[in-house]
């Protein structure tokens, strides 16, 4: 059983938050770009998403890796950054867009949970992200599923 960051977007607000703390955390810099964590803007549809890798079961950023500097450990995908060559081929792989490149360090990064403490859940204000276990998940979303669906058709099962 592993744990993993759950994004709520109907909470985040955008403020950002999560990407300073991850980029003070570790980069000792206020610096998005420097963050392992993103938060994307839909504005079409008033939503913001804040992404990070998600530890594919089949990672492609592991697949097309030249140097291997990237693999799956237990349930997380890991850098060992002695081997990295910063070629950004698991940048460009990434089909969620955790993976990213630190301009000020030039180093390849992506989320890893802070050590199993993350600091994105802990500050911010809206409660968007959330840590929990990856088994826990599978109910929750049968729940949500069942909410959006009932939303939809009405008590009276009518649109």
């Amino acid at each position: 059983m592993g744990k993993l960051l759950l994004m709520h977007p109907e909470k985040c607000v955008g403020c950002r938050t999560c990407e300073i703390v991850c980029s003070l955390t570790h980069a000792d810099i206020c610096n998005p770009a420097s963050a392992r964590i993103s938060v994307v803007k839909y504005e079409q549809l008033g939503i913001n998403l804040p992404l990070t890798c998600a530890n594919c079961e089949d990672p492609v950023c592991t697949a097309v890796c030249p140097t291997g500097a990237l693999s799956r450990q237990g349930d997380r995908v890991e850098i060992d950054y002695d081997s990295c060559v910063g070629c950004r081929m698991c940048v460009m792989a990434c089909p969620v867009g955790g993976v990213s490149f630190d301009p000020v360090t030039r180093h390849v990064i992506k989320c890893d949970q802070c050590g199993g403490d993350p600091q994105c859940v802990k500050f911010c204000p809206q409660g968007a992200i959330e840590y929990v276990d990856d088994d826990a998940l599978a109910p929750r979303a049968r729940r949500n599923a069942a909410e959006r669906l009932l939303a939809l058709i009405g008590p009276g099962g009518e649109r």
